[in-house]
């Protein structure tokens, strides 16, 4: 599986993470995207020792997407700083299966990870571990299937919880096509990989070293997304 590159310098590496491909080193010992881009640097640049290379956010395995890694320290602290101050703007597309009441809105809920499980639920404020969770989305478009009705959403991430989109949308009973965590409609197909509908589209940050504002997007391409007619937003 090959990961491609969109922007790289000294300090930042910016590449499409493939559907499937796990962003660091898991139980599965599949390559991994960290481990991909190190072995990508060492060889084009002929290092004598293994690079510094840094994740600063995540993406769900089954998501395909835009992400940034850092290349030294300083810029992994810049880049981290952003995402906990909400400064690195997230995009992402997603088809829905079912409609969200309004045609954009923010959704706001409390979520609590289950490490066991590895899954992530909604809660009452309050409860023992929740963390408020905030995404922004707009409909796009809405289309009648033989199988149900299917959204097309651009989804906006204020903050980055564990499964968050994924649980918040399912919660509403709009859950992701194709994810058989957290959608019931594909839960009978979870012994098999299934590609899902979430694709990190756009990513917005300040360059680490020189300030300037990097703007990189990327539209979503598979199996999931055929199943609406995409139109570029």
């Amino acid at each position: 599986m090959k990961v491609e590159i969109l922007y790289e310098d000294s300090d930042i590496i910016v590449c499409i993470k493939p559907y499937g491909m796990p962003v660091q080193s898991d139980k599965s010992r599949d390559t991994d995207v960290l481990s991909y881009l190190k072995n990508y640097i060492f060889e084009e640049e002929e290092m004598v020792e293994e690079p510094y290379l840094a994740m600063v956010h995540r993406l769900d395995r089954p998501v395909g997407g835009v992400m940034v890694f850092a290349r030294n320290q300083k810029a992994a602290a810049e880049l981290s700083d952003q995402v906990q101050d909400g400064t690195m703007i997230k995009f992402y597309q997603a088809v829905l299966t079912g409609e969200l009441p309004d045609e954009c809105g923010m959704l706001e809920d409390y979520l609590v990870k289950d490490g066991k499980t590895n899954t992530s639920k909604v809660v009452k404020k309050g409860t023992k571990g929740a963390k408020k969770a905030q995404l922004q989305y707009e409909v796009l478009d809405v289309f009648e299937t033989d199988s149900g009705i299917l959204s097309y959403v651009l989804i906006e991430l204020i903050t980055g919880r564990h499964h968050q989109i994924r649980v918040q949308m399912a919660s509403r009973g709009c859950g992701i096509y194709g994810d058989t965590k957290y959608n019931p409609q594909f839960a009978k197909t979870k012994k098999q990989y299934q590609q899902i509908a979430l694709f990190a589209t756009r990513l917005e940050f300040e360059h680490p070293s020189t300030g300037e504002h990097m703007v990189f997007k990327c539209e979503p391409e598979g199996d999931a997304f055929e199943v609406i007619e995409l139109d570029e937003f």
